[in-house]
């Protein structure tokens, strides 16, 4: 299902043969219908390209993404061509995360991450915005700036969606490195290791991620629950 969006900055197609990356030119419109929307989505989507990753995240999810990313950018509350996209509704043992370069149609990197305790063990099914809850929140987010916590280098997160995830800051879900964010530990535990809340990453890509994707860029984590799409005041 396409959510009616809210006017926006949207972006315009050059003509493209089979063997090109579809390339956008930025632009204002007033408004955009869902379905030509829809289509110019699917014509990012097709165009995405990586050397090394082969699985992409699904489409009805990145057009979603995608909404929120124009909408954000509009606003000035995001402003690198940068999509982060994670999907809680797959398995915690599986790569769930993709960092997205717009400005080329190219993935950067799928990434194992970890979900909060408290939001549930192998699949996660129970979110909240609020301080010591130990589960993961949902929404749109901005990154912040890097850090050196007790984690390491790790990223601040500001939560875009009040009631939703606008807690993020206060409550320290932030990026960072988590030892139980590994391949081995799935083999061992039969699941990945949880957090307090936070997107948790592998040890060896965390600051590759972190220092690409910090200072303004766009983080949607997704989960087809019910009570988020209620709530969700950015797109509706």
């Amino acid at each position: 299902m396409i959510y009616k969006i809210f006017p926006m900055m949207a972006l315009l197609f050059m003509s493209f043969s089979s063997n090109q990356t579809t390339t956008l030119v930025p632009t204002t419109l007033a408004s955009i219908s869902d379905s030509s929307f829809e289509a110019k989505a699917a014509s990012i989507y097709g165009s995405l390209h990586s050397e090394t990753i082969s699985e992409m995240p699904e489409l009805e999810i990145f057009t979603k993404a995608l909404q929120g990313f124009y909408a954000l950018k509009e606003k000035g509350l995001v402003q690198k061509d940068l999509l982060t996209l994670i999907d809680f509704s797959l398995s915690s043992n599986t790569k769930r995360l993709w960092v997205i370069d717009l400005s080329t149609n190219t993935v950067l990197f799928h990434s194992l991450v970890a979900h909060g305790r408290n939001t549930g063990d192998e699949f996660a099914s129970h979110f909240s915005n609020k301080a010591e809850s130990f589960e993961s929140s949902l929404g749109f987010y901005a990154t912040g700036e890097i850090y050196k916590g007790k984690h390491g280098q790790s990223l601040k997160l500001d939560g875009l969606e009040k009631g939703i995830n606008d807690n993020a800051r206060n409550r320290g879900v932030v990026m960072h490195a988590a030892d139980y964010v590994s391949e081995a530990f799935v083999r061992d535990h039969k699941r990945l290791g949880r957090s307090q809340g936070c997107p948790a990453l592998p040890v060896e890509l965390t600051s590759e991620i972190i220092n690409t994707i910090k200072d303004k860029s766009c983080l949607f984590i997704y989960h087809p629950s019910g009570s988020y799409k209620l709530a969700t005041k950015l797109i509706s």
